[in-house]
C-alpha cells in the first residue's frame, strides 16, 4: 500500500517515561537503532524546558528517510492547556509519519497519567494502541527523599507495566532489591521489574495492551503562548526562554545557525554547570555535537546534522553567569 494513502489505525504506542536524567532519550535512541528497516516509527518528545532539546538529539542520528519523524511539545508536562499542544503535535505527527510504532517521551516532570488519558479519548480510539508502559529508574535515587517524595517520581511508577533499573552498572549495593520493594508497594502487583546499562532496552518486549487504566486527573493548565522552536531567530542572534514548575527551574537558549561555538571553551564551561539536568546541541569549530549532563557526568556525541545550536538547563537554582559565560564561547557571527 502507498504510504500516502495508508490508513492510520491502532497504531503500537509506548509511553516511556521516567525522572529527570535517568536515560530515557538514551533509551529511545537505542530503540531507534533496533527498528526494523522496513518500519516507519515516530517520536513525540516532551520537554520541561521552553526551547526543545531532545528533538535536534533524535533527528542528529536519524532521519526521515530512515522512517524516523521526531515531533516535540516543549515547554512544561504536554498535557497542560486540557492537552491542546500535545493533540496538535500528536496530530501532525501521526499525518507526516504514518507509523508501524510511535514513541511517546514525556517530560521527567510531567503527569504520566494525563498522558494516557489523552491517549485513550474517543478521538483516539481507534488511531491509537497504547501497548506497554515503560518508566525508567535509577534506584540509587530511592535513598533520597527529594524523588521518593515527589509525587511524579510515584506516579511514574505506578502507571508503569515495566519498571527499568537504568544505570545498573553503577548500582553499588542492594538497590536491585530496593527498587523491586519499592515497585511492590507503589505500583501494581503485575509490573515487571528489569534491570539494563545505558538504557539499553533493546531486548524488552514492548507490545502487548497496558494493564494501566486511563483515569481523568486534574488538568494544570499554563499561559498559551507560541512555541519558541518555531519563532524566528531575532538579529541579536538567539532567543532565551525561562519556565518553572514541580520544584524546578529551566533556562535554554537557542542560537542562529550563522553562531559558531569554540569547542574546547564550550566544554570547559559546560564541565562546571552544577545542575539536576543539562541537554544541549551545538555547532562548534570541531563539528557538531550533543551534551548531556547528569550527576553521574558529561558525555558528548558527535552529530550527523545540527539545524542550529540550543542548550537546556534544569536546577533547583539558576545561575546568573551562565549567559555571559556561555556567550564568551561563541567565535564566529
Amino acid at each position: 500500500m502507498n504510504v500516502n494513502t495508508k490508513m492510520i489505525f491502532a497504531v503500537p504506542t509506548n509511553i516511556i517515561t521516567g525522572f529527570l536524567g535517568v536515560g530515557k532519550s538514551t533509551a529511545i535512541l537505542h530503540l531507534l537503532k533496533s527498528k526494523p528497516k522496513e518500519e516507519r516509527w515516530a517520536v513525540l518528545v516532551n520537554e520541561f524546558g521552553e526551547i526543545g532539546v531532545d528533538g535536534s538529539l533524535f533527528q542528529g542520528q536519524h532521519t526521515q528517510e530512515q522512517g524516523v519523524f521526531i515531533r516535540e511539545v516543549p515547554g512544561g508536562c504536554m498535557c497542560c492547556t486540557a492537552g491542546l499542544p500535545m493533540q496538535v503535535a500528536l496530530n501532525q505527527l501521526l499525518k507526516l509519519a504514518k507509523p508501524d510504532r510511535l514513541l511517546i517521551e514525556p517530560t521527567g516532570l510531567g503527569h504520566p497519567k494525563e498522558v494516557l488519558q489523552s491517549l485513550t479519548v474517543d478521538s483516539y480510539c481507534d488511531v491509537i494502541d497504547v501497548q506497554k508502559i515503560v518508566t525508567l529508574v535509577d534506584a540509587r535515587k530511592l535513598y533520597d527523599s527529594r524523588y521518593t517524595e515527589h509525587h511524579t517520581f510515584n506516579e511514574q511508577i505506578a502507571i508503569a507495566d515495566i519498571v527499568v533499573g537504568n544505570k545498573q552498572d553503577l548500582y553499588q549495593g542492594d538497590e536491585e532489591a530496593k527498587l523491586d520493594a519499592y515497585v511492590k508497594s507503589t505500583g501494581s502487583s503485575d509490573t515487571q521489574v528489569v534491570f539494563t546499562v545505558n538504557g539499553d532496552m533493546t531486548a524488552i518486549d514492548l507490545s502487548g495492551k497496558t494493564t494501566s487504566i486511563a483515569e481523568k486527573p486534574y488538568h494544570h493548565s499554563r499561559d498559551t503562548k507560541p512555541l519558541l522552536l518555531d519563532m524566528d531567530i531575532p538579529e541579536c542572534g538567539y532567543i532565551k526562554a525561562l519556565n518553572k514548575g514541580e520544584g524546578f527551574y529551566s533556562i535554554g537558549w537557542r542560537f542562529s545557525s550563522s553562531r559558531l561555538f569554540h569547542y574546547e571553551a564550550l566544554l570547559s564551561f559546560l564541565k562546571k554547570i552544577k545542575a539536576e539536568r543539562m541537554k544541549a546541541v551545538f555547532i562548534t569549530d570541531m563539528g557538531a555535537f550533543s551534551y548531556n549532563l547528569t550527576a553521574d557526568a558529561l558525555t558528548g556525541t558527535v552529530l550527523v546534522n545540527c539545524a542550529e545550536s540550543r542548550i537546556e538547563i534544569i536546577a533547583a537554582q539558576i545561575n546568573d553567569d551562565w549567559e555571559e559565560q556561555l556567550m564568551a564561547c561563541i567565535i564566529s557571527h
